[in-house]
């Protein structure tokens, strides 16, 4: 049966306390880490690098979720992919050879994932759902952890719950990063994603939060607002819940 995945954002932990802060995270529930990745070009912001994606591998066996906001991300995926990601996603918007770099990324052994930001439309992407193992849906303007939600992402993610089940391609995956808090968490659960970026809307919100106590109070509200969402025939549907992924 699929699961609900929340995937705390490394760049909002403690980064002089990098492997403290993984081992709270994964005593609240975390199965997966999430990294951006920036590059001062594609987004105003500079940010990690392999050599953290790196050092947390060292520290964690759990799956690690590398988002590349970086222009050209067809030069790094190896770099990323040998720093030890399991899933490497990169934007539509940042390389003219999209279909390449998603089959580059699985030759290098990560899953393929491609990004969309808030403006960038589902169709950009309909002719590389067959290469693709995750769609990950910007709810915000990236670059910058506190930016403010975008509604209308919510019916993004709907549009392709829907344009996925059209092409034959349930068993694609919807992300979702930005302002992920128990209210929007349970909103994004309801138009059909099932992984979700934790960072300071949710998780890491003040200095000195308990952020094992958080992550697994974001955890417990997701999972039930998902039955929540089933009893009443959302989140797509059933079926594609139950399905092993």
């Amino acid at each position: 049966m699929r699961k609900i995945k929340i995937a705390p954002s490394i760049m909002c932990a403690d980064l002089l306390n990098l492997e403290r802060d993984v081992r709270r995270l994964e005593k609240g529930g975390a199965r997966l880490f999430h990294f951006d990745i920036m590059d001062g070009t594609f987004v105003p912001n500079i940010a990690l690098g392999a050599g953290i994606v790196k050092a947390v591998r060292a520290s964690t066996r759990h799956p690690l979720d590398t988002h590349l906001m970086i222009i050209h991300p067809e030069k790094y995926i190896r770099q990323f992919a040998d720093a030890g990601s399991d899933i490497i996603s990169i934007h539509a918007e940042a390389t003219v050879h999209l279909d390449r770099a998603l089959q580059a990324i699985k030759d290098a052994g990560a899953r393929p994932a491609v990004a969309l930001n808030p403006s960038t439309p589902l169709n950009s992407i309909r002719h590389v759902l067959d290469k693709t193992e995750v769609v990950l849906v910007m709810a915000v303007n990236p670059g910058f952890a506190g930016q403010a939600f975008i509604p209308g992402t919510v019916r993004k993610v709907a549009d392709l719950r829907k344009m996925l089940q059209e092409n034959g391609a349930e068993r694609v995956e919807i992300e979702v990063d930005g302002c992920v808090n128990d209210r929007t968490i349970a909103m994004f659960l309801e138009a059909g994603a099932n992984i979700f970026v934790g960072g300071t809307a949710g998780i890491f919100t003040k200095e000195g939060t308990d952020i094992t106590a958080s992550l697994s109070r974001l955890y417990a509200n997701a999972r039930s607002s998902l039955k929540d969402i089933l009893r009443k025939g959302g989140a797509g549907s059933r079926k594609w819940w139950t399905q092993k992924n």
